[in-house]
C-alpha cells in the first residue's frame, strides 16, 4: 500500500521532493519513431499499444512521470478512478496515462486527454491503435493558461498530469490551469521527474496554492523511482485554514 504524508517546511531543508540538489538531471535517450506495448508489469491485459514521435515535441515521447503514474493509479485507485464522473488528463503528450486507466480501470465516464495542437494527431493516433477506446477516451487542445475550453468538464472530480514540469517559462501558466481545474471535489495526481534547481520554485509555488501530500511507494517499486527522481503528489483545493 502507497502512503500519503503531508509536505512540511523540513521537505524544503533537503529531504523529499524539495531536495532539488541539482542543475540538471541526465534526460533519457531520445527515441526514433515506434510503436510500443506498455503491460505496466502484467497490470494491463491486452497490452496498450502506443506510438512514440517526437516529431511533434518532447511529448510525444514515453516519459518516467507517465509510467510511475499510471502503474500508481492502476495498482492503487482503482476504485476511485471507476466512480469518478470527470475526468481530465493534462500535457498528456501521447496519452500514455489517460489510456492506460481507461484500458485497465473502464471508468463510467470519459477521459479527456489534452495538450497543445502539436500533439492532437498523436492522441488521436494512439487512440485509435486501441479500438476498445475509441468511444471512451477524447482528445483536446487546451493551452495551459487560457481559458478552460468548452468541451471539457470544469473542475473534475480526477485531474492528471504528468511530467508537465520541465520547461521554466510555462511554470506560470500550469499554475494558473491547476487553479481554473482544481476545485473542492477534485483530487489532482501531479508526477514529476525533479531536473532542475527552478523545480523547486514550481514545487513552493503550488504548496500555497494547495493542500500537497507526497505519495510514498514501499518497496522496490518505491526505491526505483527514488533512484530516477521521480515523485508523485496528491493536490486537492485547500482547506479554509490554509487559504
Amino acid at each position: 500500500m502507497s502512503i500519503a504524508t503531508p509536505v512540511t517546511e523540513e521537505d524544503e531543508k533537503g529531504t523529499s521532493i524539495f531536495d532539488l540538489d541539482l542543475d540538471l538531471a541526465p534526460l533519457p535517450t531520445y527515441k526514433a519513431a515506434s510503436t510500443t506495448s506498455v503491460d505496466f508489469d502484467g497490470l494491463l491485459d491486452p497490452p496498450l499499444l502506443l506510438h512514440e514521435d517526437l516529431a511533434q515535441g518532447c511529448g510525444g515521447q514515453l516519459w518516467p512521470a507517465g509510467m510511475m503514474l499510471a502503474s500508481y493509479l492502476l495498482r492503487e485507485r482503482g476504485d476511485e478512478i471507476r466512480a469518478a464522473e470527470s475526468i481530465i488528463e493534462l500535457g498528456a503528450g501521447g496519452g500514455l496515462v489517460g489510456l492506460a486507466i481507461a484500458l485497465g480501470l473502464e471508468p463510467s465516464c470519459p477521459i479527456h486527454l489534452t495538450d497543445q495542437l502539436p500533439m492532437l494527431s498523436l492522441m488521436k493516433r494512439n487512440i485509435t491503435l486501441n479500438l476498445s477506446l475509441t468511444a471512451s477516451v477524447i482528445p483536446s487542445i487546451y493551452d495551459w493558461g487560457s481559458p478552460i475550453p468548452s468541451r471539457l468538464p470544469t473542475q473534475p472530480d480526477i485531474l492528471l498530469a504528468a511530467d508537465c514540469v520541465y520547461f521554466e517559462p510555462a511554470f506560470p501558466l500550469l499554475l494558473q490551469t491547476l487553479r481554473d481545474l482544481i476545485g473542492p471535489k477534485t483530487t489532482c495526481y501531479f508526477c514529476f521527474k525533479k531536473r532542475r534547481r527552478a523545480d523547486l520554485g514550481f514545487v513552493k509555488e503550488m504548496k500555497k496554492a494547495f493542500s500537497v501530500e507526497e505519495v510514498i511507494e514501499p518497496g522496490a517499486v518505491g526505491e526505483r523511482w527514488r533512484r530516477e527522481s521521480v515523485f508523485l503528489c496528491v493536490l486537492t483545493f485547500p482547506a479554509a485554514e490554509e487559504m
